[in-house]
């Protein structure tokens, strides 16, 4: 009951004017960023950053518009990969396998319509599992000393880049590189400047939020101008929606795809480092080897749609827990609204929910409205979400720029700060050149300097005795748990690097 009503105070600071009007915006230019190939909701919520910002918004409205630029993000990216079979972000591939047959079947409308339920379900039940679970982590992790969190950081690390990265050197690199511009500045401890090169402006670090507009916002314009050069993706005589409403009978055979969706995505979603990408993986696999009796699935089955959708948005939910009750992110997303909440001087983690109770509800009850509005909002409006994909990236891309560097601007003041965000835009570009991932820089950057504090501490705390980071029950555990997370996907990626090649081949 204490839950409950921690959440019944949460709809309260939730239910007034501006918030519900920064959910509605968010939720919808959450779902048209979700639509346009290749922006996604992490290049959504880090395009959006400077604007929350700069329109001067506390925590908790400027957490609402992310966290529903975030699901909005999610849901829509199934209407390009439906229509267009161009997976709007890397966890709606899936939804590409049987969503664009059914396109092509003149299916488009009852598959958009049906994905948006799925994407609904997926959602409404993770945020319940965020609502009973979150409370329940927090009890855990107040057993956490300096050695239990270094092994927690430790395990974020090994597991972020997992198996989506497709190879551990690569996600092991990035991680390195986090960490390394994470110690720029001067040293906390020692007062000693560090990598710093004479510069002054790079005594106090690197600013995360320049850091990850520029890998993610940035980079996405130089990937756009490389491979687009004006050019429009998509050809509105071939999208063609028909019916928008899916038929009862529908809805039942997809039921027992979504329920069991939503729980595989959940999982995937909580654990650290796994995401929506594992989550629509799982949960479209696990359907096809119980429900594909007739060999349907790739050929336009409902319960092909229905199955990723309600995966990759439970995920999505799930993601949140490890963020808001740990202070470590459970995808690309989360971490960079982490970097928001640190931003806000909010420190995610244990305490949260003592300290910023206001903030953790007042969020929770905005995510149960945000879906609620686009259900609402996805199925009526599909013809309009569809318009978007005809924008041509020649009219996007200066349109991301101009928000990336005023809002930058508008945060530090500092021109230096635009080129550095320059800087890490070109690095993002290389780096997806050569198909490094660039979530574990991000972690690196947010984490690294925490990381650092606590590996110190337990040093001091043990008079240098490097045993003390695996003396207790809990930290012998999260040592594990790094380890197999780490060693996992290099034994079973094989596995995965078949079916992913599956999809490509879809695509």
């Amino acid at each position: 009951m204490d839950v409950l009503s921690s959440l019944g105070d949460g709809f309260v600071v939730a239910f007034t004017l501006q918030n519900l009007l920064l959910a509605l915006l968010g939720c919808f230019l959450g779902t048209v960023m979700g639509a346009l190939p290749g922006l996604g909701p992490s290049n959504g919520v880090a395009i959006l950053i400077p604007l929350a910002f700069t329109l001067g918004l506390p925590a908790t409205p400027a957490l609402i518009l992310l966290t529903s630029v975030y699901y909005g993000a999610m849901y829509g990216g199934r209407i390009s990969s439906i229509l267009l079979n161009i997976p709007g972000d890397e966890p709606a591939m899936m939804t590409t396998l049987d969503g664009y047959p059914m396109a092509k079947k003149g299916m488009a409308g009852e598959a958009l319509a049906l994905s948006g339920i799925a994407s609904f379900v997926g959602s409404f039940f993770a945020t319940w599992g965020l609502v009973m679970l979150a409370p329940q982590l927090v009890k855990v992790a107040l057993l956490f000393g300096p050695a239990e969190y270094f092994a927690l950081f430790t395990l974020a690390f090994a597991t972020l880049g997992g198996i989506a990265s497709r190879n551990q050197a690569k996600a092991a690199f990035a991680a390195a590189l986090g960490l390394g511009i994470a110690t720029i500045g001067v040293d906390g401890q020692t007062g000693v400047p560090r990598f710093a090169f004479g510069e002054v402006h790079l005594y106090d670090g690197i600013d995360f939020l320049v850091a990850i507009v520029g890998l993610f916002a940035v980079s996405e314009i130089f990937v756009f101008l490389e491979n687009h050069r004006g050019n429009a993706d998509a050809d509105a005589s071939k999208m063609k929606i028909g019916r928008v409403t899916p038929p009862l009978s529908m809805l039942k055979k997809t039921a027992g795809a979504m329920s069991r969706s939503t729980v595989i995505g959940f999982i995937a979603g909580v654990l650290p480092g796994a995401g929506a990408s594992l989550g629509s993986f799982l949960a479209y696999s696990l359907e096809k080897k119980v429900s594909d009796k007739d060999g349907t699935f790739g050929k336009g089955d409902p319960r092909g749609v229905a199955a990723p959708e309600a995966g990759n948005n439970a995920a999505a939910g799930g993601a949140l827990v490890p963020m808001l009750a740990l202070g470590v992110p459970g995808s690309g997303t989360t971490a960079v609204l982490l970097a928001m909440l640190l931003a806000l001087n909010i420190t995610p983690g244990p305490l949260l929910f003592q300290q910023n109770p206001d903030v953790v509800w007042g969020l929770i009850a905005a995510l149960f409205i945000g879906n609620v509005m686009l259900l609402l909002m996805n199925i009526p409006m599909v013809s309009l979400f569809v318009r978007v994909l005809l924008i041509p990236p020649k009219y996007l891309m200066p349109a991301v720029a101009m928000i990336s560097f005023v809002g930058i601007y508008g945060i530090s003041g500092s021109t230096f700060d635009l080129m550095v965000m320059v800087g890490f835009g070109v690095l993002g570009w290389v780096l997806r050149k050569l198909d490094v991932p660039l979530v574990p820089i991000i972690l690196g950057v947010l984490l690294g300097d925490q990381m650092e504090k606590n590996l110190r501490r337990a040093m001091t705390i043990s008079d240098g005795d490097w045993t003390t980071l695996f003396a207790s029950p809990l930290s012998i555990a999260l040592w594990a748990f790094a380890i197999l997370g780490f060693v996992a996907p290099i034994l079973f990626g094989r596995f995965f690097r078949v079916k992913r090649r599956e999809e490509d081949i879809g695509d």
